[in-house]
């Protein structure tokens, strides 16, 4: 007996969510592997974490490049979570500028691991985005926005907002970076007040000209 059009379109879309949630779920287990076992991790470490074979991993991801691009989109997704974006427009562009600062810091004291990971793209033959230029630009795009919004309340021209807030947060992508090399060494709370120092100056002396 033929099967309907729409009892073949129910099953291909009940298998496509099967796959979708299978693989959420293979992207969370990566995740613990990496946080476990660090950031050069093997996809058969991975496969033992999540109680599968390497071949469940690369029918689902392609290869290891496919995993890695996965598992990036979660950890940015992660990542813009902890970020003060939501309440960018309410603050002022020190306040933020030092919120974003602790907040992007502090992912990267509690998940050490998993930022090295993300930050390494694999080498091989499939090309893979550059985790850091993309998550940095989807930060400062929205940090841009805050700062047109502040320059416009304040009667000031708002060229300068795509470059401050770019400006800032890969000044702050830099200062993380350095904080892993230097093994965590200045308290969090120490390197955003040295943040603030430095961009608080030209901040303030908006009101003042």
């Amino acid at each position: 007996m033929k099967l309907s059009d729409d009892v073949v379109d129910g099953r291909a879309a009940r298998w496509e969510q099967h796959n979708a949630e299978r693989r959420n779920t293979l992207v969370d287990d990566a995740v613990r592997a990496i946080r476990k076992l660090g950031p050069g991790v093997g996809m058969d470490e991975i496969a033992a974490q999540a109680k599968t074979s390497k071949t469940v991993l690369y029918r689902h991801f392609g290869d290891k490049a496919g995993l890695y691009r996965a598992v990036v989109a979660s950890v940015h997704d992660y990542i813009l979570r902890k970020l003060p974006l939501d309440d960018a427009e309410r603050l002022g562009p020190r306040e933020l500028v030092a919120e974003l600062a602790d907040a992007y810091l502090a992912v990267v004291e509690r998940d050490r691991n998993l930022y090295l990971f993300v930050s390494s793209r694999p080498t091989g033959d499939t090309p893979t985005e550059d985790p850091v230029l993309s998550i940095t630009t989807r930060i400062g795009n929205e940090v841009a926005e805050a700062f047109r919004a502040w320059l416009r309340g304040e009667g000031l021209d708002e060229e300068p907002a795509n470059i401050w807030a770019h400006g800032a947060v890969g000044f702050i992508w830099a200062v993380a970076d350095r904080w892993i090399v230097t093994n965590l060494r200045r308290p969090r709370a120490e390197v955003v007040a040295y943040i603030d120092q430095f961009f608080a100056p030209a901040f303030e002396a908006q009101h003042r000209s």
